[in-house]
């Protein structure tokens, strides 16, 4: 990891997914980041103070059948690089789990930061157990090896969404706490960072005018300009 991008993080840490949502807005950046449909499951179903912070490194799964799709030598699992967020896309139909414990177990091991998951996990408690950040669309009982496979790392993946065209590309970096899951392209980091304290700073007086007893269309006309 680059000395800029220790920074970044660094950086992004101080800062909750709805900031870094409200800098790529500013941006006019789709949904601004917004990853859809992924719940934190561990270390507490949404509750605690989870928050995740690192750069993806993505998986991606492909239908057991698809013998056109590479094939990953190795497991993914043991490539994960220190204080990474392992981001897997498993395809649609997510029937079965594609995540497991002893994955996580690996994980932790090798110092990922969490897991985010556009499918299914399972093994609920021994990922709670190790206090190991998880996000995922749903929850399963059986694995996934009879439906799906591991055929790439570090390649860019859709996240499987009716309702918005996203990708996720190696590197990105993946910012999610009770709120959800953010992607900040890499190249828009140093921008977004720029961009959220004159919006954090607006909405802290905000909060200070709504307690004093001034209404909303007051305080957002005079600090948020609107």
């Amino acid at each position: 990891m680059s000395g800029n991008n220790e920074d970044i993080l660094q950086r992004l840490k101080q800062w909750g997914a709805c900031d870094i949502a409200d800098g790529l807005s500013k941006l006019k950046y789709p949904n601004g980041g917004f990853l859809e449909g992924l719940t934190l499951y561990s270390p507490e179903f949404q509750a605690g103070d989870t928050k995740i912070v690192g750069q993806a490194f993505t998986v991606k799964f492909v239908p057991k059948e698809d013998a056109d799709a590479p094939k990953l030598q190795g497991n993914y699992i043991d490539m994960v690089p220190s204080g990474s967020v392992v981001l897997i896309s498993q395809p649609p139909p997510q029937v079965n789990a594609v995540y497991g414990g002893l994955m996580t177990l690996r994980a932790q091991a090798l110092g990922a930061a969490a897991v985010v998951i556009d499918g299914r996990v399972r093994d609920l408690g021994e990922h709670r157990a190790l206090k190991f950040p998880l996000f995922a669309k749903s929850v399963g009982t059986t694995a996934g090896g009879e439906v799906c496979r591991p055929s790439e790392v570090n390649v860019p993946v859709k996240l499987h969404s009716e309702n918005q065209e996203a990708w996720i590309n190696p590197g990105d970096y993946i910012i999610g706490d009770l709120n959800g899951v953010v992607r900040l392209p890499q190249g828009l980091a140093e921008q977004v960072l720029d961009a959220i304290p004159a919006t954090a700073k607006a909405d802290a007086k905000c909060a200070e005018g709504i307690k004093a007893g001034r209404t909303v269309q007051e305080v957002f006309k005079e600090f948020r300009g609107r």
